[in-house]
């Protein structure tokens, strides 16, 4: 995946050009973190192959791709400016810092607010969702809220990422998931969320920034997200026990970073990867049981 990734940027416009700046701002190693729970969603919502690619699912697909990303990413950026000073990430080139720029700052509102194009063809579950999903992308990062400064509601809040799935699957079967995998799939990236910060636990602390991460310390938070994950897996096994059996590969992903001593500096880098492949397999499966079950 980061080789994919790394290829995009290369052949991607400078980043020295607006467009080549609000590609980079929207990371795109994380693109499927918003992407992938649309396409898993759609999957198990359609009944024939022909909604997989109804002109619904493309857009909401595309949107949560890309569009929704540049605003996630670019909330956060705005609001982070001063305290990205001391993020390595920003530093090793694998993330762009902010530029303030008032055609950035109106794409990043207008990539917001093309969202509610989509409220016209979804039912009261999926705008819901769907508001949702954009009063947390923007509260993570802004006051007054702005979970991620807050222990434990930095992780809580990160369910946003689920939401997109829940919005697709409304918008095509007209009803909520269940409600195991939604529980189950908003457990997942509080744990994802939490992993990722540790690396970041000096940087915040130098910055004065409170997480979960900074509050438990990096070998807590280990176990931590190992909770997380593990609460995950049982939950999906409400909806069929081979999803809690398929993410049970997290919890012990982190016991093997500890045991072989890998850097989590390294090993951070890896789950976009990892995460592709979990989700291709929820996919394959939803396929299978679509035309086969």
């Amino acid at each position: 995946m980061s080789t994919v990734t790394d290829r995009l940027q290369s052949v991607a416009p400078s980043e020295d050009t607006r467009v080549g700046y609000l590609l980079r701002l929207s990371r795109p190693r994380f693109w499927l973190y918003q992407g992938g729970p649309v396409v898993v969603a759609v999957t198990y919502a359609a009944d024939n192959p022909a909604e997989l690619f109804s002109p619904l699912s493309v857009a909401l697909f595309l949107y949560f791709t890309l569009p929704a990303n540049v605003f996630l990413y670019g909330v956060n950026d705005i609001f982070d400016a001063d305290i990205d000073e001391h993020n390595p990430k920003k530093d090793e080139g694998r993330e762009v810092s902010y530029q303030s720029d008032r055609i950035v700052a109106g794409v990043i509102v207008g990539s917001g607010l093309l969202a509610a194009a989509f409220l016209p063809f979804l039912p009261v579950l999926g705008v819901v969702a769907l508001l949702a999903w954009a009063a947390l992308s923007v509260e993570y990062s802004a006051p007054p809220l702005r979970f991620k400064t807050t222990p434990f509601l930095d992780s809580v809040s990160n369910g946003l990422y689920i939401l997109p799935g829940v919005v697709a699957f409304a918008a095509i079967d007209g009803v909520a998931p269940p409600a195991s995998a939604v529980a189950g799939a908003w457990l997942w990236p509080m744990g994802m969320h939490t992993f990722s910060a540790i690396p970041d636990i000096e940087p915040d602390r130098e910055a004065g920034i409170e997480t979960t991460a900074t509050y438990l310390g990096a070998e807590l938070t280990y176990y931590y997200c190992v909770m997380c994950w593990l609460t995950a897996a049982f939950v999906f096994t409400y909806t069929h026990w081979v999803f809690g059996a398929l993410l049970l590969i997290y919890p012990g992903l982190v016991f093997g970073i500890l045991g072989v001593g890998v850097d989590i500096d390294e090993a951070y880098w890896w789950y976009p990867a990892i995460n592709t492949l979990v989700g291709m397999v929820f996919t394959l499966m939803g396929l299978w049981v679509m035309l086969y079950g």
